[in-house]
């Protein structure tokens, strides 16, 4: 392997490792030492590839954002035609995705912490969400007339909600019924 090819399969590694990080433990819990120990380097290799913590968080943000969209794009991908929508839906809220923060929806785990972030890591994270809000788009019957998109605004707003709720919750029954609720919604509104 080259130079090159090895600092990028680092870098990878770092990006990797803070997007799981973000998820985890929020922004503000996510210290360049812990990342750089988890991805199994040292600290002081961190500046070899990114310029500062905030680079780093961008970069892990687009990554986490980018994930959870393919994510969401292969269950559409692999479901009948006209049931992509609720199956996308029931994915997004089934228990899989509620108890694993760390590899789900990052806008369901940090969004509270959106607005105190830099303009770079909004930025990535605002790119990620529109590809969302346009990847339900077009998974509904009504993509292309007046309203889909508005729709589909609603739609992801929901979605994210009910997931963070479902999350917050300390009682199980009570996170089922959210998405229980949000599901029938969203399903008979798109029907």
């Amino acid at each position: 392997m080259t130079r090159a090819a090895a600092k990028e399969a680092t870098h990878e590694r770092i990006v990797e490792t803070a997007a799981r990080a973000i998820r985890r433990s929020g922004y503000g819990g996510t210290g360049v030492a812990d990342i750089m120990r988890e991805a199994g380097l040292t600290h002081g290799a961190f500046y070899a590839h990114f310029p500062s913590r905030e680079a780093m968080l961008a970069e892990a943000a687009d990554r986490a954002g980018a994930e959870a969209v393919a994510v969401s794009a292969k269950v559409a991908a692999d479901a009948p035609k006209k049931q992509a929508l609720p199956v996308m839906l029931r994915a997004y809220l089934s228990k899989a995705h509620i108890q694993n923060a760390e590899m789900g929806c990052p806008v369901a785990a940090l969004g509270s912490e959106m607005p105190r972030q830099t303009r770079e890591v909004r930025r990535a994270a605002t790119r990620r969400i529109k590809e969302m809000i346009d990847l339900v788009a077009r998974q509904s019957p009504d993509w292309g007339e007046p309203g889909a998109h508005e729709r589909a605004l609603v739609t992801v707003a929901t979605m994210v909600g009910t997931l963070l709720l479902a999350r917050a919750v300390d009682e199980p029954v009570l996170s089922d019924a959210l998405c229980k609720a949000a599901l029938n919604h969203l399903i008979s509104v798109d029907a």
